[in-house]
């Protein structure tokens, strides 16, 4: 899950990241997730505890925050679960919306990403790449090979937005075949046209995604309970775009 509107205000030059499993601050995590997620996609989000954004993957993934280094204030944040932990919580938690059958074949290890957001104050691209940069580095040092995630689009207008996005990534960045997944619950048709010659404005988390590499594995999936549609994206961390790596890892893909 993954929040995905943009509201340039504040430079990211005194952010600081970290990984952590810490209780408190993964609540910390957990309460800007909420305010995030409700906020753009009109959902309570159906939590047991009043403005935390809580389940039960939280406790078996590894939580990427970025503070500021001023305030303190935990601004943005993700969570990455390495398929040697999944055991503990039955799966990905995009098996939950996706039939992933197609993705056991893959020659490696896979991780997953998801819940990430960014406070609305510090959406621009120094902290995206802040972000991504810490996310890299992270793979590399977990000997990730495949690196999947659910990418979230507003249906806030009745779905147009999302089937332009949808269709836009699947003719640009389609996975092959062999790699598609099924949507467990399909997002619903428009009964109107969503292809035209407007400019498609791609999410700029999601944009981060293809940027680096990453590949749209089918159809989106209706999230109900966020009320927004999701894309099942795949990266092979082997393959990231060259002036991504360099920027990350220091050195040419």
């Amino acid at each position: 899950m993954t929040a995905q509107t943009a509201k340039p205000r504040r430079s990211a030059r005194r952010l600081k990241t970290a990984i952590t499993r810490r209780p408190e601050l993964i609540e910390a995590a957990q309460r800007l997730r909420y305010r995030v997620f409700s906020e753009e996609y009109g959902s309570n989000l159906g939590a047991k505890v009043p403005g935390l954004d809580a389940d039960d993957f939280d406790t078996v993934c590894d939580h990427l925050i970025v503070t500021d280094g001023d305030s303190g204030e935990l601004v943005a944040t993700t969570r990455i679960l390495h398929q040697a932990d999944i055991a503990a919580v039955g799966g990905f938690y995009s098996a939950g919306e996706f039939d992933l059958a197609a993705l056991t074949q893959l020659p490696g290890a896979v991780a997953e990403l998801g819940r990430t957001c960014v406070h609305p104050d510090y959406r621009n691209g120094a902290t995206i790449s802040l972000l991504w940069s810490a996310v890299a580095e992270y793979l590399v040092a977990h000997n990730v090979d495949y690196l999947i995630g659910c990418a979230s689009i507003s249906m806030a207008d009745g779905g147009l937005k999302a089937w332009r996005i949808a269709r836009h990534l699947q003719r640009e960045y389609l996975a092959d075949d062999g790699i598609r997944v099924t949507p467990r619950r399909e997002l619903p048709h428009l009964t109107h046209t969503v292809d035209d010659d407007r400019p498609v404005d791609v999410p700029p988390l999601l944009k981060a995604y293809m940027r680096l590499g990453a590949r749209v594995c089918g159809e989106p999936c209706w999230d109900p309970e966020f009320r927004c549609a999701d894309l099942l994206v795949l990266l092979e961390v082997n393959n990231l775009a060259a002036r991504y790596s360099r920027h990350f890892l220091g050195k040419a893909s």
